[in-house]
């Protein structure tokens, strides 16, 4: 990947979760939740030499290295349950860390490519020339990972008696693909920052 041309969010992306906390003193806990998210992004990039593989106009299949421009769409529903430590700082402040555990609901990591060429099946083989409106999708959605693990990091602020303001930092720690998929030769690692708030009964 040579350049981040553009990235958002990708939409809305909704988190709900319900957790529960036992404090074994007044500084140290622990929580277990059941989280029910949606991880989204939109990018668009170029890269060179970037494992692809594309569905032409007639709808062929072709495998090989793009050098150009790429744009990919993910949107991915997972149900995640963490246990994580809690440490109090103050009455009002609270920071937390721990392990997740991800299973898959829904999965869409597709995109298309442009304005750039395909060699295959290697660097030194034919090339095929994407120019203008020329794009070719591809669709990697079926080769998503079903479960994924990480590590989460975050803080809360207690604003009022029953209103809780959190941030949390999510790090996957295994690739979002499966084991055998080698059409993109480097691991990806899903890393996600979430804001939000909670009711605390």
């Amino acid at each position: 990947i040579r350049k981040i041309d553009s990235y958002s969010p990708g939409g809305l992306a909704i988190s709900i979760e319900g957790n529960a906390t036992k404090w074994f003193d007044t500084k140290w806990g622990m929580t277990v939740g059941v989280r029910l998210e949606n991880k989204n992004m939109t990018t668009e990039a170029t890269v060179k030499n970037y494992g692809m593989k594309i569905i032409n106009t007639n709808g062929g299949e072709l495998q090989g290295l793009w050098t150009g421009g790429v744009k990919t769409k993910v949107k991915n529903s997972y149900l995640t349950i963490p246990v994580v430590a809690n440490y109090k700082v103050s009455k009002r402040w609270k920071v937390s860390a721990g392990p997740y555990v991800s299973y898959l609901i829904e999965r869409n990591f597709s995109g298309h490519v442009y304005e750039g060429h395909l060699r295959t099946p290697d660097q030194t083989g034919s090339r095929v020339d994407f120019t203008g409106e020329s794009i070719a999708t591809y669709d990697f959605s079926d080769n998503l990972r079903k479960f994924q693990w990480g590590l989460q990091l975050g803080g809360e602020w207690r604003a009022f008696k029953h209103l809780n303001v959190y941030a949390d930092l999510t790090w996957g720690l295994n690739d979002i693909f499966k084991k055998d998929f080698d059409t993109i030769a480097f691991a990806m690692y899903p890393i996600y920052f979430n804001v939000g708030f909670g009711y605390a009964f």
